[in-house]
């Protein structure tokens, strides 16, 4: 439905919680129609979110793609 966001988690072994991951809408779908963010960070995995930003309700398969750059606390 409009507005409507789902998350789910990704799980890798060499995600760090201090790291940095961007994720976007890579093809598939209506372009623009998302929002997408990682977050949840933690030792091996993070969370992606994905955020319905249209007025209507979308059923469309998306991919999505994501980087993630090593980072250090301070």
């Amino acid at each position: 439905g409009a507005a409507a966001e789902v998350s789910f988690t990704v799980t890798n072994s060499e995600i760090a919680a201090t790291d940095v991951v961007l994720v976007n809408h890579g093809s598939g779908g209506t372009a623009g129609a998302y929002l997408v963010q990682a977050n949840t960070l933690a030792a091996g995995s993070f969370a992606i979110t994905v955020t319905n930003v249209t007025g209507g309700s979308l059923g469309e398969a998306i991919v999505l793609n994501y980087v993630a750059f090593k980072g250090s606390s301070s």
